[in-house]
């Protein structure tokens, strides 16, 4: 792990490789305002994007997770095929309502969720710490990665990757990896909410955290991207830097209305950039 001083210096590094080579973009379903939605699939491809993320839903009545569906999974896999667009990764926004430090539901929906992933070859899955379920101490990061301790066997065996997105430092992230120590847990970097919400250095970070800590990206900000606080010519010359290779998805808002335009608007800026 590389020195604190290291950390903080790391805006000195020159940016000299801005194209990450390696670097994918996919959307999530919610975007296209189609969460749960195999027909999102065709509407991401119509972009021309390289990927999706798919909601997995909140529980019905009888304690099942819309995506636990096995004609809904067929589905998506068939539109996932017919269209050559990968579901790269799966999100289980049922942690926004039962928290894992908090809840034993939690670890439930998680074990639920690895299976769903696994069965839509989506190989990641999202999982996420904010509102009421944020981590705003050591105690409950500790609590949450011996959870995850015993989670990621699980996901170590189903071959899926545990994401881990919040609104922790770099340091405070790779301390939870540490204390897990597997390879199916790393960290979903969502650069918006670190830049905007954590009030961190986002290029700074990826860089620190490096390669082999980041399973996946999100990409937004207040508004269209590259008009708000996020610097996504540093954020992708980081990106570049430490050699990813895999998916940033969109989590973008629509300040216009249009879902249509205002993805292509903030598509057009970042391949832009790429």
């Amino acid at each position: 792990m590389p020195s604190r001083r290291s950390f903080l210096g790391g805006g000195a590094l020159a940016m000299t490789a801005a194209r990450p080579a390696g670097l994918k973009l996919g959307v999530m379903d919610g975007v296209l305002r189609m969460a749960g939605k195999p027909e999102a699939i065709a509407r991401a491809a119509g972009f021309g994007l390289q990927g999706l993320q798919v909601t997995i839903g909140r529980a019905a009545a009888d304690g099942r997770l819309p995506l636990e569906d096995e004609e809904l999974q067929a589905r998506y896999l068939a539109e996932s095929r017919r269209h050559k667009l990968p579901l790269d990764a799966a999100y289980l926004d049922i942690l926004h309502v039962n928290c894992l430090k908090s809840d034993p539901l939690a670890r439930q929906w998680i074990l639920k969720g690895i299976d769903i992933t696994r069965k839509l070859k989506a190989r990641i899955l999202m999982t996420v710490f904010f509102g009421k379920c944020s981590l705003l101490n050591r105690q409950e990061i500790d609590y949450v990665a011996d959870a995850f301790k015993d989670l990621a066997r699980e996901a170590e065996r189903a071959k899926v990757v545990l994401g881990f997105e919040n609104l922790l430092s770099a340091e405070d992230n790779a301390r939870a990896m540490d204390r897990v120590a597997s390879r199916a847990f790393k960290i979903y970097y969502d650069a918006g909410n670190s830049t905007n919400m954590g009030g961190f250095d986002a290029p700074k970070e990826i860089r620190w955290l490096g390669r082999d800590r980041i399973c996946q990206f999100h990409f937004k900000d207040k508004g269209y991207l590259g008009e708000g606080k996020v610097d996504f010519k540093a954020v992708l010359a980081a990106i570049a830097a430490i050699g990813f290779r895999g998916y940033a998805n969109l989590e973008t808002s629509s300040p216009s209305g249009s879902v249509d335009a205002d993805l292509r608007r903030n598509l057009d800026y970042l391949r832009g950039l790429m």
